[in-house]
């Protein structure tokens, strides 16, 4: 099939078949190929998280992120309540205020920790900004401070290229909040003192369950230093002054839905059969087609204008002439003929599509996205 960009102008022609998972939303996110319910695990459903099925399951589903991230033994990764959210929350309000801190906002999540980091923690932050589509100035940072930034903007698109802006000398701690960006990008470890996701991301899994990976000086942070303000329950990672390790083999703070658990034991399992260099192909797949669907209108566009840092998971598009009602009607038509769902951009961010190319989508389904987006915006414009 070809497309064109001038197919718009042959007027609203409806394509014959539609994506087989038409499934783009950036979270909760398409889930992996062949996932079926019933095939989940059932065993450790309607026990205690504390009894030997529980542990062992929350144990190995750490385990399985371990190897899939190539995590080193080094770092400490634990389940955490609160999807990346709460994760993020939990490393600010434990770690934060033992040194100045700098924070990198160029999306609304990047934001919304320069917002708690202000008004709740009443810290004041450096803050580094840039405008949706572009990366900031990663040269300006002092990193004798604290730093906090997003691995990957969900809702703009843009992402840091690698982390080699990070020294490996740093005085203060790099916190990276990486829930686009886990599995589908080679990170080194060794720059990262706090990491924090969700399964409900790349791996195509539930949401919920935030996970929260320190490394060495993140673990001395927490051991060697107490804040200022109470810690919620659902926060404390240290008992007289040591961390808790517990939480980090499976003991997790608060009751986890097991149910969620076998769903992301599901996800790694299928990840693994593909192991992390494939999970990174599939995304780059999948990002490289939707770059062709662009290249070929004039109309459509990436809000992220620099390749090198434009995001492979959620990549954001402009609508020429798009404003947010027109957006609206767009993704509307696509969801009612069943061709995608959840292609409009974030509430906060400038009117235009987004589209998950994560793992767990099949490149085909973004290849027949192309002429889908042309009737789309054909039949929109008529409307108008």
């Amino acid at each position: 099939m070809t497309d064109t960009a001038t197919a718009p102008a042959l007027g609203a022609t409806k394509p014959a078949t539609v994506p087989a998972r038409p499934f783009f939303s950036s979270g909760p996110c398409a889930k992996p190929p062949g996932w079926d319910a019933s095939k989940l695990a059932t065993e450790s459903l309607g026990r205690s998280h504390r009894s030997k099925i529980g542990k062992t399951r929350l144990a190995y589903c750490i385990d399985l992120m371990r190897e899939l991230l190539n995590l080193p033994d080094t770092h400490r990764i634990g389940i955490v309540p609160g999807s990346d959210t709460g994760a993020f929350e939990m490393a600010m309000w434990t770690m934060l205020g033992a040194r100045p801190v700098t924070t990198l906002a160029w999306e609304s999540f990047g934001e919304g920790w320069v917002t708690d980091a202000v008004k709740q923690l009443k810290i004041d932050p450096t803050v580094i900004r840039a405008d949706y589509g572009a990366l900031p100035d990663l040269t300006q940072i002092d990193w004798a401070t604290d730093v906090l930034f997003t691995w990957n903007g969900t809702t703009s698109g843009v992402r840091v290229p690698n982390a080699d802006f990070i020294p490996a000398d740093r005085e203060g701690l790099s916190f990276a909040d990486a829930t686009s960006g886990v599995f589908a990008y080679d990170i080194d470890w060794s720059k990262i003192d706090v990491a924090t996701f969700s399964w409900q991301k790349v791996l195509g899994g539930e949401g919920g369950h935030g996970v929260l990976i320190l490394g060495p000086r993140a673990v001395e942070r927490l051991e060697s230093y107490t804040p200022a303000w109470p810690l919620p329950k659902v926060f404390r990672l240290v008992s007289k002054g040591k961390l808790t390790e517990g939480v980090f083999k499976g003991e997790t703070i608060n009751t986890p839905s097991m149910l969620a658990v076998e769903d992301a034991i599901a996800s790694l399992e299928w990840a693994k059969s593909l192991g992390a260099g494939g999970l990174i192909a599939r995304s780059d797949a999948n990002a490289a087609a939707l770059d062709r669907i662009v290249a070929d209108r004039d109309w459509l566009g990436h809000l992220a204008a620099d390749p090198a840092s434009r995001s492979k998971t959620s990549v954001c598009l402009t609508v020429a002439g798009a404003d947010e009602a027109f957006i609206k009607t767009m993704a509307g038509l696509l969801e009612k003929e069943g061709a995608a769902y959840d292609v409009a951009g974030y509430r906060d961010a400038p009117a235009g599509l987004r589209i998950w190319c994560g793992a767990t989508v099949d490149t085909a389904d973004i290849e027949s996205l192309g002429p889908w987006l042309d009737w789309a915006y054909a039949t929109a414009k008529n409307a108008v």
